[in-house]
């Protein structure tokens, strides 16, 4: 059936589910994995002062930290449930759009991701990476709430 997920996660107590969701899924069907963070790009939309105050390298450095952190605590999860995978951070990238580019590059057959299900005004504010994923997407994915 999938050979080949890409299952993305932001360190989230939600996208942690749906990892476990993507990995049990690889393991069963004896597929790789890739599991994908992604940071966004710096703006200043949401104007914390400790944020845009920093100087870019500080912001990049917290952001990569960050990132080694969720993949390497993804990497744990995959490693005990004996799933062959990669990782990737793919930094100064929206979300969907890189989630979708990496599943493209890596011929994923199937993307595995959480939405956090904001409603109306949140989601015209602050985007739905998962429904961008859906709308866009050559292949099936799995929405993990």
């Amino acid at each position: 059936m999938f050979k080949h997920a890409l299952i993305a996660t932001d360190g989230s107590e939600l996208s942690t589910r749906a990892l476990a969701t993507g990995l049990s899924l690889a393991k069963a069907l004896d597929a790789k994995a890739t599991i994908v963070t992604v940071t966004e790009p710096r703006t200043h939309l949401i104007p914390d002062p400790a944020v845009i105050a920093s100087p870019a390298s500080d912001y990049d450095s917290a952001l990569a930290t960050a990132a080694k952190t969720i993949l390497a605590k993804a990497q744990a999860e995959a490693g005990k449930l004996g799933v062959s995978f990669d990782t990737v951070h793919v930094p100064n990238e929206f979300p969907a759009e890189a989630i979708l580019k990496e599943a493209e590059a890596r011929g994923c057959d199937v993307i595995i991701m959480a939405s956090h299900g904001r409603r109306a005004v949140a989601r015209a504010l602050l985007g739905g990476e998962a429904l961008r994923v859906v709308t866009n997407s050559t292949v099936p994915v799995l929405v993990c709430r």
